[in-house]
């Protein structure tokens, strides 16, 4: 390989990695912290002339939900209540999962009711009937008869109201143990006349939450109608304020990086499905009202005849073994990417999967990423054992290789042909050093897109410091590991992982076969600092795997030196 083209792919990729940080990851994180920011501050301005039926001035969740007439929902993984005014869902928290690794801190909150006040404004899901202008249907006002005093798994909540022209409406609430409702809705029509009707469901979010708006994660809409999918950003729906879709079936909603509340209607239904924004009156167009919604249909319910629509609502976490097992019990299509697998879908998902069976066999996420670490090695120990002995003998071949370069320094034609003829009579191959490292790029992203995605890994410990394997490492060597108590900059914030790894790179390079051009190890010298620092930022269990991978990667060739033959070419 020519030198001077090897030292611009090198020089280019640090660039182009370091550029990335700089250019745009910090200025990401950056906006991401003043977002924060800003609408902490904004908890205490009233919000005037607020949109549909958010009510103005806001008040806080607690005392919204205190006011109204609800019926409580328990279950193993949720509480909240259902409001008999409008038959909305819109108080969630979710019980297995807390705002810190403190298992005493708050319970995330999922959604809430209309007019709630930052931070945690309105957030619900509501199922119902659209009819002409002549014929009274449920709506937001409607306060429903409860016959039943909580929703359980084991008991179901059936809601009834009467619109006193000849139509009953009754709408049974179900839940499982985890986080799908079923929500069947009859309509009875006592009247003389035919009726029509149809049904709808939506998702409903007041104001633009946080977001990471980052490339590797979508946050927003999102959806797979007609079996493609579909997740309009944010801003793209500031933009264009609708998105219509015809559909059968399919499934859309809102998501989070963990969280996820989505609506869906019967797979074998025609369906209208929308993405729609609405600033209303608010000044501030991130205070918008965002909704996914879907309308079937219609329904022409007979004198004498009732009608029934079943469909589905997903309020909880994106946790992969659960949602594909919706995917096969309801037959929801591609439910399994409302997680953002991301381009390297076909290793990302298998991986979640393989660390997640790991995780309950050793009892542990991080002891899982060193199992996981193992299985790697020993699944490409052959391409590293060929890698490794192909590398010795390049390296064994630089004499030669110098002599011909020398000989024919006239001739680049002749020079090319007569060192390919060299690897030919050596049966050397120049590539084959490189394969190893060319897998491991696909399988880094794809781990490094589990640890960032992956509910499975949030607020999951490991020994000592590490609280939270989906977080960078906490420690700063420049603060002494807390001893000394300062705040140094961002840039200065490595911790004790990121440097383990950089150690361990080092002693690899020491110990596999070193360039043969100074200028070429002298730059391979700094590509440890290099990583080191730009790992200080990742999450902390993908800092562990790759120390980890490193230090197998060192045994191994102590083992392939002792083997390897002590005749060279």
């Amino acid at each position: 390989m020519d030198n001077n083209n090897l030292i611009a792919a090198v020089i280019l990729s640090v660039i182009i990695l370091v550029g990335f940080q700089y250019l745009y990851v910090k200025p990401q994180q950056e906006a991401y912290r003043q977002q924060v920011l800003t609408e902490k501050l904004a908890q205490t301005d009233v919000k005037p002339n607020a949109l549909n039926d958010q009510t103005a001035p806001k008040s806080s969740r607690a005392e919204i939900i205190n006011q109204g007439e609800r019926v409580k929902i328990i279950t193993p993984e949720l509480h909240g209540s259902i409001n008999l005014k409008g038959a909305r869902i819109d108080d969630l928290t979710l019980a297995q999962y807390h705002e810190t690794t403190d298992p005493s801190s708050a319970e995330i909150v999922l959604l809430s009711p209309a007019g709630s006040a930052p931070p945690q404004q309105a957030y619900y899901a509501e199922f119902g009937w659209l009819g002409d202008k002549n014929m009274a249907v449920p709506t937001s006002d409607t306060v429903w008869k409860a016959e039943g005093k909580e929703l359980t798994p084991e008991h179901p909540l059936k809601l009834v109201w009467d619109n006193k022209q000849g139509l009953t409406f009754e709408r049974t609430f179900a839940i499982d143990d985890h986080f799908m409702f079923t929500v069947t809705d009859h309509v009875q029509n006592h009247s003389a006349s035919p009726a029509l009707l149809y049904p709808y469901g939506l998702v409903t979010r007041q104001g633009k939450p946080p977001t990471r708006d980052i490339y590797i994660l979508h946050e927003g809409p999102l959806g797979v109608l007609d079996g493609t999918l579909k997740d309009p950003k944010y801003k793209d729906l500031m933009t264009d304020t609708k998105i219509t879709t015809p559909s059968t079936g399919g499934w859309l909603g809102i998501t989070d990086k963990y969280w996820l509340v989505a609506v869906i209607p019967p797979q074998d239904e025609k369906v209208s499905a929308e993405f729609v924004y609405d600033r209303g009156s608010d000044p501030d167009p991130l205070q918008g009202q965002f909704q996914s919604d879907f309308r079937s249909t219609a329904f022409t319910i007979a004198p004498e005849a009732t009608a029934e629509h079943v469909a589905h609502l997903f309020a909880g976490a994106k946790l992969v073994r659960i949602l594909d097992r919706y995917q096969t019990q309801f037959g929801i299509p591609l439910f399994d990417h409302a997680i953002d697998f991301g381009w390297f879908y076909f290793l990302t998902k298998p991986f979640l999967y393989l660390l997640d069976f790991l995780s309950h066999l050793f009892g542990s996420f991080g002891l899982a990423i060193l199992a996981f670490t193992v299985l790697l090695k020993v699944i490409t120990l052959p391409l590293s054992l060929k890698s490794y002995r192909s590398m010795a003998k390049m390296k064994a071949l630089q004499p030669e290789m110098q002599r011909l370069q020398e000989r024919f320094k006239d001739d680049k034609l002749r020079q090319s042909a007569e060192v390919m003829d060299l690897y030919k009579r050596e049966k050397v191959s120049p590539l084959s050093g490189c394969l190893p490292n060319l897998i491991q790029i696909p399988i880094f992203f794809a781990l490094y897109k589990v640890l960032y995605v992956g509910i499975e890994m949030r607020q999951t410990p490991f020994y000592g410091w590490i609280k939270d394997l989906s977080a960078p490492d906490p420690t700063s060597v420049f603060t002494l590991c807390g001893l000394i108590h300062w705040m140094p900059p961002n840039f200065l914030q490595i911790g004790i992982w990121p440097l383990m790894m950089g150690l361990s790179m080092f002693m690899q390079q020491r110990l596999s076969p070193q360039p043969p051009d100074k200028t070429q190890a002298r730059m391979f010298m700094f590509l440890p600092i290099i990583f080191t620092y730009m790992l200080r930022a990742m999450p902390s269990g993908l800092v562990i795997y790759w120390t980890w991978s490193n230090l197998l990667s060192i045994a191994q060739q102590w083992f392939i030196m002792w083997h390897a033959p002590k005749k060279t070419p």
